[in-house]
């Protein structure tokens, strides 16, 4: 699913114009990016949580040349699916 895909669908249901549609997609996205890049977590409930993780330096090793080299420390985005959402997920299975 794509945002023009979210922005259809917020059409058709909620009958708000495309225009409007694709702003409020917009904001929300724009929302959830600032605090994300501030280092907030986002807890949506239903549905998960969203945790930036900070990862320390480490050292790897290059698969071509076996040469030792270290990976920088950067920050990661995770998703932890709340119990609603996998057993929404997992009904059909069943």
């Amino acid at each position: 699913m794509t945002k023009a895909d979210i922005v259809e669908r917020i059409h058709q249901r909620i009958g708000f114009s495309k225009k409007e549609s694709a702003e409020m997609v917009e904001t929300v996205f724009g929302l959830l990016k600032l605090t994300l890049e501030s280092g907030e977590k986002i807890k949506i409930a239903g549905f998960g949580n969203f945790v930036v993780k900070q990862k320390a330096d480490r050292r790897g090793r290059n698969p071509q040349t076996g040469e030792t080299i270290t990976i920088n420390a950067r920050r990661i985005l995770t998703f932890k699916p709340s119990q609603v959402l996998k057993n929404a997920i997992n009904a059909e299975v069943k």
